[in-house]
Order: C-alpha cells, then structure tokens, then sequence
C-alpha cells in the first residue's frame, strides 16, 4: 500500500465526506474508487469543462496544422518571428 497526502479547501473536504458518508464510504475508499476510473479509462473520467466556440476553432487549427493539411509558415529564429508578428 502507498499512502497520498493532499491539500484540500476545508470546505471542500467537509462537504465531500458529507456525501461520501451518505454513500456508506470513507474518503479512502472514495479516493480509491476515482483513481481505478482514471486507470480504466486512462484520462480524468469526467468532463472537465466544455470548450468555447474560440477554443474549439483553435483545437481545429492545430488538427489542421498537424495533419499538414494547412501549409504553415517555418522560422529559422525568434526574429524572424518576431518580425512577422510585429512586436
């Protein structure tokens, strides 16, 4: 066994256990049962936030970009660069 120590917003905590007890389980066991769903689905198991229509546009580009299916330009230093974004 291996023991995690973590740092949490006593609030959070205090209403987590809450629900947890409703549930018949200790925060352990709690704990336990979320890090088995991240292993079995090999990414945090739940929907972290929904992107916005600006995201999801730059999401596309880099797909894009990656896939070559959009001809990038390359630079061969940061002034070139810079020079091209003005700054």
């Amino acid at each position: 066994m291996a023991t995690i120590n973590i740092r949490v917003d006593e609030d959070l905590k205090r209403k987590s256990e809450k629900i947890f007890d409703q549930l018949g389980l200790g925060m352990t066991a709690a704990m336990t049962i979320y890090l088995k769903a991240v292993v079995r689905s090999n990414s945090i198991p739940f929907s972290l936030e929904i992107p916005n229509k600006e995201t999801l546009k730059a999401f596309k580009e880099v797909k894009n970009i990656s896939s070559k299916k959009v001809k990038t330009k390359k630079y061969s230093n940061v002034k070139e660069l810079r020079k091209d974004l003005k700054i």
